[in-house]
């Protein structure tokens, strides 16, 4: 039986940071699923499909992890894929709040997956994809916080 992590999140675009946690996680469990959100209610810069296809280009030299997306409660992916944890990254202590009312309706749903949280590197603190959005768009470059696809994919948005 393998150990399988979720990562879940928006991903809106994929950042460096995001990639600092891919990375540590994929040390800690046999397989890591990248879990693309698909919410409805929020408003994304980049399609489903398109925030797809940057993960699978940043982590193509991880043979343990893999990218999916999905429309409904997290918990019941995990379960349905065997997956023993779901993974967070926490940047601040703000984050830490949210975080904590977000496991105990997890834990609601099924005790049986635990919540595993990485706290980010100190460089990474600060990103984050609505960052990363403001950043570009005042003119700041952003190369050195994301993968080169996004820049790619911000872009040809803006053609």
């Amino acid at each position: 039986m393998s150990r399988i992590g979720i990562y879940p999140g928006s991903f809106d675009p994929i950042t460096n940071g995001h990639l600092d946690i891919i990375n540590r996680a994929s040390k800690l469990f046999d397989e890591v699923i990248i879990l693309v959100a698909q919410n409805k209610s929020k408003v994304s810069r980049f399609s489903v499909n398109e925030r797809v296809e940057m993960i699978k280009e940043a982590i193509k030299g991880y043979k343990n992890v893999k990218v999916d997306s999905y429309e409904g409660i997290t918990v019941e992916y995990a379960k349905a894929k065997g997956a023993i944890a779901l993974i967070r990254g926490i940047r601040v202590v703000s984050d830490f709040e949210y975080e904590w009312q977000l496991a105990a309706a997890n834990e609601y749903i099924d005790r049986d997956i635990e919540m595993v949280f990485l706290m980010s590197h100190r460089a990474n603190t600060f990103i984050s994809s609505s960052t990363i959005d403001e950043l570009y768009f005042s003119g700041v470059d952003i190369t050195p916080l994301v993968p080169k696809i996004v820049l790619d994919f911000y872009k040809k948005k803006n053609k």
